[in-house]
């Protein structure tokens, strides 16, 4: 009893910390969506109306029937999801590689990938501008998806994970007359689905809300992802249709992020209990 009555009495502080933490980091979203349900009429005169009614969806009707919101809601989903599938499919062939086959130079290979973790973006924006544009890539979705399928962090979580799962699977699949290709595909990668939905929520967040590489790649407004859309729209604040309506842009942005964390929760918290354990 005695050594159970310290942690009941830090329990208390705990939670009230936590409640305190999540309290602050819930407020700007609140106050974000209470925004995007007011008339922008109304916030023009006062912004503190917000706490009261009456509200409205107006301008998530606006949003839908008459904006580019959609479109470039469009191009992020393309974006993002193209990006995501590409680093899962590079990224387990890699780790598979690097974790389970024999080749020369491996080890070498291996550190070469990882010092791409060291190299900041804008220390390549210049060449890969130039490169794209050579290329004609710029302004589609070939150029906004090519570079994030660069991913040093997706090798090595991949990597790390193939070696954690047992040697003795490969020798009983091959055995078994199972080839390379089978083992990989049909033993290995079903045990890797955790780390998998990680990585994948992980790069798709990543690349939903990139906006330094579109800024630079997508000039017209019909390539542009969502990011560079409402950074186009609130810099042109004058011109938009006012607070109300900024604010709904920004919930309706985070809605897929939500949907798409919502429904891989579990495998992401799978994920980081088992790479605690190793």
């Amino acid at each position: 009893m005695s050594a159970g009555t310290p942690r009941a009495r830090l329990s208390a502080p705990a939670w009230a910390g936590v409640l305190i933490g999540a309290a602050i980091m819930v407020a700007p979203l609140v106050w974000t969506l209470l925004l995007s349900l007011k008339s922008n009429a109304e916030l023009m005169r006062d912004s503190a109306t917000a706490f009261s009614g009456p509200y409205t969806l107006e301008n998530y009707r606006a949003i839908v029937l008459a904006s580019s919101v959609p479109h470039w809601l469009l191009n992020s989903l393309i974006v993002a999801l193209g990006t995501t599938a590409g680093v899962l499919i590079l990224c387990s062939l890699a780790g598979y590689g690097f974790a389970r086959l024999e080749f020369p130079f491996r080890r070498t290979l291996f550190v070469f990938v990882l010092l791409g973790l060291a190299i900041p973006e804008q220390a390549v924006i210049l060449p890969r501008h130039q490169l794209f544009a050579q290329l004609h890539l710029h302004n589609s979705y070939p150029g906004l998806i090519l570079p994030g399928l660069v991913a040093p962090f997706g090798v090595f979580f991949m990597t790390q994970y193939f070696r954690a799962i047992p040697r003795e699977l490969d020798e009983a699949a091959l055995l078994d007359g199972a080839s390379r290709f089978t083992l990989f595909w049909k033993v290995l990668l079903p045990l890797t689905r955790p780390a998998q939905a990680t990585l994948g929520v992980f790069t798709f967040l990543g690349a939903w809300n990139d906006y330094w590489w579109p800024l630079i790649s997508a000039t017209r407004s019909e390539r542009f992802t969502l990011t560079v859309g409402l950074a186009s729209s609130q810099m042109n604040y004058a011109q938009t249709s006012g607070l109300g309506f900024l604010m709904a842009q920004a919930v309706f942005a985070s809605i897929p992020i939500l949907i798409v964390y919502i429904i891989f929760q579990k495998q992401i918290v799978r994920a980081m209990a088992g790479a605690a354990v190793r």
